[in-house]
């Protein structure tokens, strides 16, 4: 498989794949503008879909399902799903993929057990926000979930010592107030709220969320760099230990329950909607996030935020007022800014005392753009609900 950075490029090509740069220029351009258009809509519809589709299916009338029992759905989709990938890659090879599968998981079994970790996270993670989503309107949960920036940056600043540009600590500081005006315009009251919603415990599940992100995150990049298995692997691992633990969570929380009126109790299409856009929609994230960048990939929150709150005001009478559109604007504004390579946010800086045009940042030869130097931020190749993603792919 190729190589994905942190930026989105793919360092090495593996068989089969087209090379750009062997393209002539004007087709290599044009194809590589058409992926990036494309990456846009997926992240974005990405990003929106599975929040609105949950909200959506927790607010219906009627049975309630238990979102232990959607989470551990999903868990054994994605495994399964990574499982096909990788007997596709063995050239549907059995017996290949049987000795593969003996010498990455059980004859490596250290690398396996590293993982179970941050799949205790993740699982934790999944569970939480359900919770913050039933509690809080789609357009609320999806400005507030951006705190995660902010929880991945300074985890990377404590566990990988990296260091975060004045432009990128200033967008923090914006990404904050605005979360904070959000969560003071709900607070307030803005807008008709069901009788079950406590926006309570909905802000205090969407910042254990977005604690366990930003921590699983940068503790799965630190254990896992320099580690050898492709993506699919990983998140088989993952999903393993994954469906493990999401069962015993089950069994924990709702296990009576469940026992009661049936492990589907209150799924409805609308609710396998939800199980399969968790399961598939990260993985086809990681398909097309090797065409976009970290500017890009801010753009899509962005728009995924305007969409939410868009999609919001028609399916559940979301009322937008003066305050949550100033808080959205200044979270939108942080995302965008935090994306910047360091490069670009020079430029930026430059263009104060400069009318001369646009600034083009010039690296030197032989080193990678600045989106897969400085501005990598420990974070992973991941949209919600499917934080599991690599931020490098090597060979399986």
């Amino acid at each position: 498989m190729a190589a994905v950075g942190a930026g989105g490029s793919t360092a090495a090509a593996g068989p089969g794949a087209v090379s750009v740069g062997a393209l002539e220029p004007g087709t290599a351009s044009a194809a590589h503008r058409r992926f990036k258009y494309i990456s846009l809509a997926v992240l974005v519809v990405q990003n929106a879909s599975l929040i609105l589709s949950i909200r959506y299916a927790r607010t219906l009338p009627g049975d309630r399902f238990f979102a232990t029992t959607a989470v551990v759905m999903a868990e054994v989709l994605k495994g399964l799903t990574c499982l096909l990938l990788l007997f596709a890659q063995k050239r549907g090879n059995v017996k290949h993929l049987v000795l593969f599968l003996h010498e990455a998981v059980l004859v490596q079994y250290v690398d396996t057990l590293k993982l179970a970790v941050p799949s205790l996270i993740y699982t934790l993670q999944n569970n939480l926000q359900y919770v913050a989503i039933s509690n809080l309107p789609a357009a609320t949960f999806q400005v507030t979930y951006q705190l995660k920036i902010l929880t991945t940056a300074l985890f990377s600043v404590l566990m990988l010592n990296r260091s975060l540009s004045r432009l990128q600590w200033a967008s923090l500081l914006l990404l904050f107030t605005g979360v904070a005006i959000v969560q003071a315009q709900q607070a307030g009251g803005g807008g008709p709220r069901p009788l079950d919603q406590n926006p309570g415990a909905g802000l205090a599940a969407v910042v254990a969320s977005c604690l366990s992100s930003g921590f699983a995150g940068v503790y799965f990049e630190k254990i896992l760099k320099g580690s050898s298995g492709s993506v699919w692997l990983r998140n088989l691992q993952l999903g393993l230990f994954g469906t493990a633990l999401g069962l015993v969570g089950l069994w924990w929380a709702e296990g009576t329950a469940v026992a009661r009126r049936g492990f589907f109790f209150g799924y409805t299409p609308a609710v396998w909607g939800v199980v399969l856009n968790q399961a598939f929609g990260g993985l086809l994230v990681a398909v097309v996030v090797k065409y976009a960048d970290n500017i890009l990939k801010g753009f899509a929150t962005s728009l995924s935020i305007v969409l939410s709150t868009a999609a919001s005001i028609r399916l559940f009478g979301f009322h937008v007022d003066p305050l949550f559109a100033l808080g959205a604007g200044l979270v939108i504004g942080a995302v965008y800014l935090y994306s910047l390579p360091r490069g670009a946010a020079k430029a930026i800086a430059s263009t104060s005392a400069s009318t001369s045009g646009p600034c083009i940042h010039q690296q030197p030869p032989g080193q990678p753009p600045p989106s897969q130097l400085s501005s990598h931020r420990g974070d992973l190749i991941t949209e919600p609900f499917l934080p599991k993603l690599l931020t490098k792919v090597k060979g399986s």
